[in-house]
């Protein structure tokens, strides 16, 4: 493989798995954020805007945590033939499905560069009662789309050059001192 597409998964593996480790962590304030609501609800007056942040730190979680997750090859696989295959095959197959997920990727980000310009133009709002601006949460709808963008060409250069015999490696780890 060329350099420039060595260079360009290891800067893409490295930043999606920066910001997927970090991810994993806003689950925590969704379940703090829950958790007063949950409370706030029982014993006093109910907090208006707990349960849309709840939902959309959902979006976040799920969306920058995206690209972490295709990095880690942990989204869902039909396992019928697949794991019967040699890892070469199993690599010329998932070259063959990249082209379709790019192609939806592409589809979601046109999409979703819409929406936020939508929201930043008009200043959309939620419809609830707590009427949150929506540029936050599409702006990070956005960024994750684009990050499962990066990261599955990168995945894509790293299951062409498998295919080929000569494996890149994902996030290079530092060895322990």
């Amino acid at each position: 493989m060329p350099n420039f597409i060595k260079r360009y998964v290891r800067i893409v593996d490295r930043m999606n798995h920066a910001v997927g480790r970090a991810t994993m962590y806003l689950v925590f304030l969704m379940i703090g954020v829950l958790f007063y609501s949950s409370i706030t609800k029982t014993f006093f007056f109910p907090a208006l805007w707990t349960l849309e942040f709840a939902q959309f730190l959902m979006v976040a979680y799920f969306l920058l945590g995206g690209a972490y997750s295709i990095q880690l090859r942990g989204h869902v696989r039909m396992d019928l033939l697949y794991g019967s295959w040699s890892e070469r095959t199993q690599h010329k197959w998932d070259v063959f499905t990249s082209i379709f997920l790019i192609t939806y990727m592409i589809i979601l980000l046109y999409g979703s560069l819409s929406s936020l310009g939508y929201a930043l133009e008009y200043g959309e709002r939620s419809y609830s009662s707590w009427r949150p601006y929506m540029w936050p949460v599409k702006t990070v709808m956005t960024t994750g789309i684009f990050l499962m963008l990066l990261q599955t060409f990168s995945q894509l250069f790293k299951d062409v050059a498998a295919a080929r015999g000569m494996p890149l490696t994902a996030v290079e780890e530092k060895p322990s001192p």
